[in-house]
């Protein structure tokens, strides 16, 4: 169940909001794949037009965030995130619902995004609506030296 979660919205980098999210970031993300971001990273993005963080929230602990950047009419989800110990109970999606809605109301009328290829949350994203448009052949390289395809997915926005 998760109707608990309260989900705030930042387009600012404030130090609260930027916490939050590393939190979350640092168990969320294995580091074997190298996609976690730092703090310096994320604050900048934070300083481009159209950014926007959402922190989702259980009892004012974070437990997962999504960051969004919509212009001219499209918007990119750069990261989401869930909390390991708070997977499986519905916080992504409401995250990823929450940007979709912001990302209309700024004027988007498509969301893009890239996954890497065997991340779990490649589910969540069909779910959603998401079709894969390319694929980025060894675009990212593990720790190990391994090399995984980027797939790309975009939905179009404003269809119920």
């Amino acid at each position: 169940m998760d109707g608990a979660l309260a989900i705030s919205v930042s387009t600012e980098a404030t130090e609260q909001a930027v916490a939050a999210a590393m939190s979350v970031m640092i168990p969320a993300f294995p580091p074997e794949y190298g996609e976690a971001w730092s703090a310096q990273q994320l604050c900048s993005m934070m300083r481009l037009p159209g950014a926007q963080l959402m922190i989702g929230r259980l009892d004012g602990q974070p437990v997962g965030f999504a960051l969004l950047r919509s212009i001219a009419g499209e918007a990119e989800l750069l990261l989401l995130a869930v909390h390991p110990g708070h997977r499986g109970l519905g916080y992504g999606k409401r995250l990823l619902d929450r940007c979709m809605t912001e990302a209309e109301a700024g004027g988007a009328q498509a969301m893009f995004l890239e996954v890497r290829r065997g991340n779990p949350a490649l589910r969540l994203y069909n779910k959603a609506g998401f079709i894969q448009y390319n694929v980025r052949r060894d675009y990212y390289t593990g720790s190990n030296g391994q090399r995984t395809d980027a797939l790309s997915l975009k939905i179009i926005l404003g269809r119920d």
